[in-house]
């Protein structure tokens, strides 16, 4: 039985008209859009999501977007949600994995984890993957 996704949960967050602007962050944003990896701590409240929002906007490239809360603390909805972010990026990204989360037995999780690294690796354009945690 497949986990129901909702969708919003997909989906950019909308800039607001009231939005103060951060070039200065964009820009270090920028910056580490070279790297594997780009971490944003901060406390709740602080403008993270808002930033990178108004980061995307400014430089749009092809972007899966995941909206995380404590109910994404299971890993079949996990990689359910994962997958389907992905699939704005790769339609066909995951489909062996989706395939897995149907079966009554998991396989270990490392071999899920493996199989959809390694399906990233796959995509020959570069995109953006947000976890944005809640």
């Amino acid at each position: 039985m497949s986990i129901p996704i909702i969708s919003t949960k997909l989906y950019i967050p909308p800039l607001r008209t009231s939005l103060v602007t951060r070039p200065r962050l964009i820009e270090r944003l920028s910056e580490g859009a070279k790297r594997k990896l780009t971490l944003i701590s901060a406390a709740a409240g602080y403008g993270k999501t808002t930033l990178v929002s108004e980061w995307l906007a400014a430089y749009p490239q092809p972007t899966a977007w995941l909206s995380l809360d404590e109910g994404d603390n299971d890993l079949a909805r996990f990689l359910n949600y994962l997958i389907a972010a992905l699939q704005k990026v790769a339609p066909n990204i995951g489909e062996g994995v989706l395939g897995w989360l149907q079966s009554p037995q998991l396989p270990p999780p490392e071999a899920m984890i493996t199989a959809l690294i390694n399906e990233m690796m796959d995509i020959s354009d570069s995109f953006v993957l947000v976890l944005d945690i809640t």
